[in-house]
């Protein structure tokens, strides 16, 4: 089975939109003491900013799923399979947690480590490892029924006991722990709401075996079929969320609440939004070979290689704005959830976030061409695998 063109562009494109929202975190004037989702502070512009980069992680961890399926396929050996996607699990957990930390909090005293979403891949690729003797149908259906269902446990806590707590949060909550005064722990991508998303796309892999024309007609009533159902539910406001939406004070703001959907974790709404709207990319972009589909793709065939650089570029460039901005190093706080960044009187406004992800985004594509090609090139080199 060759590679999957529309994959590698619909990953491309949610890894250049992702590109965005670290930059808005890192740099952005009101990043660091307002949420762009609270009505009460935020404008249209601002909104809309963060809630198009919802799209990357459910799509990212839907199309890891699909390309696992894809890579087996291509195989047809469960045993390998299965001790690969253990170890490529193990190596993103190992990631998540040393170069990825770094990247984001810069802290070289390692204060705060927070599992994020490469972690929660890669925990999900070891409990898939667990499940490739099943078929794939099955496998989809047990991510759909975790899907539909965690939803259900929003409100199980188990406050009282604190070793419980701690493993109902790995698998289920978003949840902080000070651990001591001088280091924080956090779960923000809890396991369970993505694993069901990881094994949903390694059960839509089949769809990607069919032939083109019906693949894309496929792709796109799955992707119809799940904005209507997301828009019928969130109406109704009983289920699939743990934020109901509310008039506001005029309707952009109140279709802004509509669409404000909860992220950690992954709610059943949130899921259905963004990837209905992923589905439609991918039968959109099914078959389409032009400029513009190669220049994304080449993000989305190398895009742990992104994911790594595109972290420390951005990073580098705060530094940059706040020197600039007349600060000095003994100016910068680190810490828990502090990027090194003074609160008040650092940042830029959006217009200028938007420059400086154009710069990131083109300036890492040379080293993703340069990195694709050797990859391609050097197939022997298993350890390519794994970046």
């Amino acid at each position: 089975m060759k590679r999957v063109d529309t994959i590698d562009f619909t990953r491309g494109l949610v890894m250049i939109i992702m590109a965005l929202d670290h930059v808005r975190d890192l740099m952005h004037t009101t990043s660091l003491t307002q949420s762009p989702l609270d009505f009460n502070t935020t404008t249209t512009g601002l909104f809309l900013t963060r809630w198009i980069t919802h799209l990357c992680a459910p799509t990212f961890v839907f199309l890891s799923g699909t390309s696992a399926f894809i890579s087996l396929k291509n195989n047809q050996d469960i045993s390998a399979g299965r001790k690969f996607l253990i170890s490529r699990g193990l190596w993103l957990i190992l990631l998540e947690f040393t170069l990825i930390n770094f990247a984001l909090w810069a802290d070289i005293q390692f204060r705060i480590l927070v599992l994020q979403v490469i972690g929660a891949i890669g925990a999900g690729f070891i409990i898939l490892s667990l499940l490739l003797k099943l078929s794939s149908r099955t496998i989809g259906i047990i991510g759909l029924i975790i899907i539909f269902g965690h939803n259900l446990l929003d409100n199980v806590t188990f406050e009282e006991n604190p070793v419980l707590k701690v493993i109902w949060t790995f698998f289920f909550r978003l949840n902080i722990f000070e651990v001591t005064p001088n280091f924080t722990f956090g779960i923000l991508y809890p396991i369970i709401p993505c694993l069901g998303i990881m094994l949903a796309g390694y059960g839509c892999g089949q769809i990607f075996l069919l032939e083109d024309g019906k693949r894309r007609k496929t792709l796109f009533f799955i992707g119809i079929g799940l904005l209507a159902f997301f828009t019928v539910l969130r109406y109704t406001n009983f289920y699939g969320d743990q934020s109901p939406w509310s008039v506001q004070k005029n309707a952009v703001f109140t279709f802004l609440s509509f669409m404000n959907v909860s992220k950690y974790p992954p709610s059943l709404l949130y899921a259905s939004v963004t990837l209905g709207i992923s589905f439609l990319f991918l039968a959109l972009a099914d078959g389409v070979k032009n400029g513009f589909t190669r220049f994304v793709s080449i993000y989305g065939k190398v895009p742990l290689f992104y994911f790594l650089l595109h972290w420390y570029l951005v990073h580098s460039l705060m530094f940059v704005m706040v020197f600039a901005q007349g600060f000095t190093w003994k100016d910068l706080p680190f810490g828990a959830f502090k990027f090194g960044r003074p609160e008040t009187g650092s940042g830029v406004e959006l217009p200028y976030i938007y420059l400086i992800w154009a710069f990131v985004v083109l300036s890492l594509y040379p080293l993703c061409v340069w990195y694709s090609k050797y990859k391609a090139a050097h197939r022997e080199k298993k350890w390519l695998r794994y970046l």
